[in-house]
């Protein structure tokens, strides 16, 4: 069944774009992308994790948020499960993306676990972007191994390259990672909604950063997906049922204009107790 709906969803092989132009879309994201590697390397080395364990995290998580999310909290102070907590729930939503991908690509078995380690951002964008299953390949793989070389290579460079720099904070190297997060995910915002979630998560992040250790304003601005959610549902039944309520009333009140006032009410005859007509 999962087959058929990932087949209703990829068009004819017939429609689809040139494999170049596919490839060169591919490139384009890994390469813009895989360069801010060279800010987490930085940021990471000033965080005071070391350049084995800075070079791991690119090359085991290997997804840019989370990544940022950990060396922030850890630079700030914070509380080692807490950052580690705050990076797992930003990566949640690869799993998400793994779902829908695996029905486009429809790779074999033995390939899907090596495939899950490149499921992020920019290759779903990319793939998501496709018309057929092969250029969905084709951009998926491109963009994927593009991408984790870069990010890799840049990542050693900005690790090694933290102590030519100096204070890293003066450079504002740390703002590259979200902004390039932020660049990716303003344009799906395309709903009311979306926005509205994306507004609050911002709100609560910033609102409680002074107050909360570092990495729980992050957990705690999750929650804005459900509180924005459950107002929407109630609102929209509210409204369902504002709307039945009015159209029953509108329709009762058409009849009754439609009804001759000159009518006498029909007479029905009162009967007794014993079902004759007085």
């Amino acid at each position: 069944m999962a087959e058929q709906t990932a087949l209703a969803d990829i068009h004819r092989e017939d429609d689809g774009k040139p494999d170049a132009a596919v490839v060169r879309d591919a490139l384009g994201v890994g390469v813009a992308v895989g360069l801010s590697g060279f800010a987490f390397g930085v940021t990471s080395a000033g965080s005071g994790l070391t350049l084995l364990q800075t070079c791991a995290l690119s090359l085991l998580v290997f997804t840019g948020a989370s990544q940022f999310a950990l060396v922030g909290a850890l630079a700030a102070g914070g509380n080692p499960f807490t950052a580690a907590a705050g990076a797992f729930f930003l990566g949640v939503r690869n799993a998400f993306y793994g779902l829908r991908l695996s029905q486009l690509l429809a790779l074999p078995r033995a390939v899907r676990p090596l495939a899950a380690q490149w499921v992020i951002d920019e290759t779903t964008a990319v793939a998501l972007a496709q018309p057929t299953r092969r250029s969905v390949r084709i951009g998926f793989t491109v963009t994927g191994l593009s991408l984790y070389v870069l990010w890799n290579l840049t990542t050693l460079l900005g690790a090694v390259g933290a102590q030519a720099i100096g204070d890293t904070d003066a450079w504002g190297l740390d703002a590259a990672g979200p902004a390039v997060f932020l660049a990716l995910l303003a344009p799906m915002l395309k709903t009311t909604t979306e926005r509205a979630v994306a507004g609050a998560a911002v709100v609560l992040g910033l609102g409680l950063l002074p107050v909360l250790p570092a990495g729980v304003p992050v957990l705690v601005a999750a929650l804005a997906a459900p509180v924005v959610l459950c107002a929407e549902g109630r609102r929209r039944s509210m409204g369902g049922t504002r709307r039945t309520t009015t159209g029953a009333a509108q329709g009762d009140d058409v009849h009754s204009k439609d009804l001759p006032k000159d009518v006498p009410e029909k007479h029905v005859p009162e009967k007794d107790a014993l079902g004759e007509d007085r």
